[in-house]
């Protein structure tokens, strides 16, 4: 089983995957140049991953119902809700995101940048 893990470990991955563990947020991003670096392959719709906190630990089995990929200039605002995380327009989640990537990844994005949506819902029952 593939593994997923957001954003980086230790407090922002922490709240993320609380989010996701309250049904909150239901989707993600990634630029799909790390696909490549990493040499893996798109997620697929009905693909379980394993949701995996900063220890590496199994938080619970995520379903992926959607994947597409679009620039980062035309990530819709349906996307930008579904991550769950307080944004207040998709003007906002862009801000938010390439600064992200930036501080985080040394990653420039522009509204070019080809940009992976995933979407997902638990597929493993609460337990919290």
């Amino acid at each position: 089983m593939r593994t997923l893990e957001l954003g980086t470990p230790g407090s922002l991955r922490d709240r993320l995957s609380a989010l996701v563990l309250a049904g909150t947020k239901t989707a993600t991003a990634t630029l799909l140049a790390e696909y490549a670096e990493e040499e893996e392959a798109l997620e697929t719709p009905g693909e379980v991953l394993a949701l995996l906190d900063s220890h590496g630990t199994v938080l619970a089995e995520l379903r992926v119902t959607a994947v597409t990929t679009v620039p980062f200039g035309e990530v819709p605002w349906s996307f930008a809700e579904a991550e769950g995380e307080g944004y207040t327009d998709v003007a906002h989640w862009r801000r938010v995101h390439a600064d992200y990537w930036q501080d985080s990844e040394g990653r420039v994005v522009t509204d070019d940048t080809p940009v992976v949506c995933l979407h997902f819902t638990r597929a493993t029952p609460a337990s919290d």
